[in-house]
């Protein structure tokens, strides 16, 4: 079997287990929705009011994909090496030609198109239930792939360093959490602590991106580019740590 069959193959078997499991598709789906109902809807946003909240609704675009690029390649992929481990998958995939970049690369390409689709949903509802004025630009489209890529690798380490399923829960919710609201996604770099050093969070280069490519229309390619270099090597080392059975 060729590569391309290979990655074919395994990215199959990738979308279909996601489908299977109910909880992943509510939460990749459904609960993004449900904080874009929160906060864009019940709490709104008041531009000049002071405090969380008062940037225009289009502002807070980045902040509710990273709500998907970020949480969801974490507990899916990290999940899903820790649930290969277990069962001992790994050994049985290594009888196949499929290598271990190849396993990581199917299981980005399945959270690529999952997240998209998402990502999707969450503009749409934006436009239609805050009023958003959003104007995606062409570049868009490279930041959520690249940042679901990163994140992915990130997963993978995870994944295959914790020692259980439960860990690895744990420990992406541990680094998203504070990932999410430290990166300039919902909470203004004004409001945040000076000596706060956000340039060091993967996240903040992929909310001035997306911010750029949606609502500002400044330059993204900087961002796009410092986001592109952790994700190869965030990809490379998660790879790398997967467990190895030869």
């Amino acid at each position: 079997m060729s590569r391309l069959g290979r990655l074919r193959s395994e990215s199959r078997a990738a979308a279909l287990a996601f489908l299977r499991r109910r909880t992943a598709v509510f939460f990749t789906f459904f609960f993004p929705l449900i904080i874009v109902v929160i906060f864009g809807v019940l709490v709104q946003t008041r531009p000049g009011g002071g405090g969380l909240f008062t940037e225009p609704p289009a502002y807070y675009v980045p902040g509710y994909l990273a709500v998907v690029v970020l949480f969801t390649p974490l507990s899916r992929v990290g999940s899903e090496v820790a649930r290969h481990r277990d069962g001992n998958r790994f050994e049985k995939l290594a009888t196949t030609p499929l290598t271990r970049p190849e396993w990581l690369l199917a299981q980005t390409l399945v959270n690529v198109v999952i997240i998209g689709l998402a990502g999707i949903l969450i503009l749409g509802l934006m436009v239609v239930l805050t009023g958003a004025q959003i104007r995606p630009s062409p570049l868009l489209l490279p930041f959520v792939a690249v940042g679901v890529g990163l994140f992915c690798g990130v997963g993978a380490m995870l994944g295959s360093l914790a020692d259980s399923q439960d860990g690895v829960i744990s420990a992406s919710n541990a680094i998203a959490l504070p990932l999410l609201f430290l990166s300039e996604t919902f909470v203004p770099p004004s409001l945040l602590p000076a000596w706060l050093p956000t340039w060091l969070s993967p996240l903040t280069y992929f909310s001035r991106g997306v911010r750029a490519a949606t609502s500002t229309g400044g330059n993204a390619l900087p961002a796009l580019t410092v986001l592109t270099a952790c994700a190869v090597v965030a990809f490379l080392v998660g790879a790398r740590l997967l467990p190895r059975t030869d």
